[in-house]
């Protein structure tokens, strides 16, 4: 194994659950490294498809994926993602296809796990097993606490925090109006309406496909944090 596989290994090892009091061993690592390979893909391209059977799943590397699912022949994005999040594994556990689509927005590096392979480790490495189930919860917990996080609050509040929760390092969210509409479950006019509230106040510009923070603080009294 070269020092750079090494060194993805070991970002994969912390990527499931609590490192502190489930340490993996060289050889739970070697196992868990057995199991799958990394991906590259393209924005536009697939990590998986909506409808088809799901035989992997993705834990993210680097890079920002957009889920979607489609209802009544439309397509509607429920989620964006990025690095450390785990893709496709109930569906793959169960056999079942894949709820949703899973696109990269922009060049994603991402390790594919196969069922087949993945399986035989679990069984005989609890620990691993025992990462994989703490990831998962952490991961859904994080979402219970946003959703959570949303309820009752004015679309502003709403817009205000997820752009606080998007931006990059550049303080910037590369995504459209509608999208972020239908992220919320709020109408287009509405976030339209919140965006231009935002600007006004100083805490927000934005541009196609962009909302860029302009005063943090004034966004994040917008949010009521």
């Amino acid at each position: 194994m070269t020092t750079a596989d090494q060194q993805h290994f070991a970002w994969l090892a912390r990527s499931f659950g609590r490192t502190d009091y489930l340490p993996l061993s060289p050889a739970d690592l070697a196992a868990l490294a057995g199991t799958g390979e990394y991906v590259e893909k393209y924005p536009g391209t697939h990590l998986f498809k909506e409808g088809a059977v799901a035989g992997h799943a993705f834990v993210v590397e680097k890079g920002e994926v957009e889920l979607s699912r489609t209802s009544g022949g439309t397509r509607r994005i429920v989620a964006r993602v990025g690095a450390g999040t785990v893709l496709g594994d109930i569906a793959m556990f169960q056999e079942q296809p894949y709820i949703s689509s899973a696109k990269a927005i922009t060049r994603v590096r991402a390790f594919r796990f196969d069922r087949n392979r993945l399986l035989p480790v679990l069984i005989k490495h609890p620990v691993v097993t025992l990462r994989w189930l703490v990831a998962g919860l952490s991961q859904l917990e994080a979402t219970q606490r946003r959703v959570l996080g949303l309820m009752h609050r004015t679309v502003k509040e709403q817009v205000a925090e997820m752009v606080l929760d998007e931006a990059d390092q550049r303080g910037e969210v590369q995504i459209s109006q509608g999208t972020l509409a239908t992220l919320l479950g709020a109408s287009r006019q509405t976030v339209n309406e919140a965006l231009g509230e935002l600007k006004a106040a100083g805490a927000t510009e934005t541009g196609y496909r962009l909302i860029r923070i302009v005063d943090r603080e004034t966004l994040a009294q917008a949010a009521g944090r």
